[in-house]
């Protein structure tokens, strides 16, 4: 759960999977008021699209050679450091920054209570 009481979601991938597709079907969650923060993976008009349509709102950093560069705010993408912050510290979690375990689920495992860890520290 964050700040707010909404859960906070983990998904493991394939290390050579696309993040922009990975997210997709997290982005679900994401409501009327909220706010997407995302690197240039994020960057598509479709997504951009269906965030809309359920009433959030897509501040990502745009691509280089977009051609309509659409709105961009730098003041909230700079939360995004939250982000990268929060992963910098889980990956100083031997298990998880070796990938000791090789089984999908039991990686997952060792990321959520490492996550759990760097929590309750905040």
């Amino acid at each position: 759960m964050d700040a707010e009481g909404r859960p906070i979601a983990l998904k493991i991938t394939e290390g050579q999977a696309h993040d922009g597709r990975a997210a997709d079907d997290m982005l679900g969650d994401l409501g009327p008021g909220q706010t997407l923060l995302g690197d240039r993976a994020y960057d598509s008009d479709a997504r951009r699209e269906r965030l809309a349509e359920q009433g959030a709102w897509a501040n990502v950093k745009p691509m280089p050679n977009r051609k309509n560069v659409l709105a961009f705010s730098a003041f909230l993408y700079k939360y995004r450091n939250l982000v990268e912050r929060f992963f910098s510290k889980i990956k100083h979690f031997r298990a998880v920054a070796t990938r000791y375990d090789k089984d999908p689920e039991n990686f997952l495992a060792s990321v959520k209570l490492a996550a759990v860890r760097v929590w309750l520290r905040a």
